[in-house]
């Protein structure tokens, strides 16, 4: 289940966000971390099962949900964590904004579309 990042989380969160390939430095991570911690209309959501094992960033822009972020832990990968990570956000996101991708996570969210059961559509 999707949960809210909160300050307690920062370590997790950094780790998980720093196995992106356009996390470049631990600056840069920093950065991120602050813009979900300081602008209101950035949301920073976890996935927990028995622990927190993937993170998945929302900016909000105009009438927008943009996916941002998305990062599962290596050794949860292929399990199908990032593709109910997008549902949920979709689920959560879809009555009030137009649900999109950054080009950093447009291929991801495109297959996880693409892979969604008709039952869902």
């Amino acid at each position: 289940m999707l949960i809210r990042y909160k300050k307690s989380f920062e370590k997790i969160a950094m780790g998980l966000l720093s196995f992106m390939p356009e996390v470049s430095d631990v600056k840069m991570l920093q950065d991120i971390i602050r813009e979900y911690e300081e602008n209101a209309d950035w949301h920073l959501l976890l996935w927990k099962e028995e622990d927190i094992l993937g993170a998945i960033g929302v900016r909000i822009e105009d009438h927008e949900a943009v996916i941002q972020h998305v990062s599962v832990n290596p050794s949860h990968r292929n399990l199908g964590i990032g593709k109910r990570m997008i549902l949920s956000v979709q689920e959560q996101y879809q009555a009030n904004f137009h649900i999109c991708a950054s080009e950093a996570t447009e291929s991801f969210v495109s297959k996880c579309e693409l892979e969604r059961p008709s039952s869902q559509v």
